[in-house]
């Protein structure tokens, strides 16, 4: 991720309940999705890396 990158969020392909695909950004904070085909919402979240 180049640092023009990191000011953009990552977009979810399949909501974590229901794998519906109509996901929207919900709420003023990064990270947080609407599902609009269960009506649920959802926040993810970058923990950190693993160390191998």
């Amino acid at each position: 991720m180049s640092a023009s990158d990191a000011g953009q969020r990552a977009v979810p392909y399949y909501c974590p309940f229901c794998a519906g695909e109509d996901l929207w950004p919900a709420g003023e904070t990064h990270g947080q999705w609407e599902c609009r085909t269960c009506a649920r919402a959802f926040a993810l979240r970058f923990v950190g890396l693993v160390a191998r």
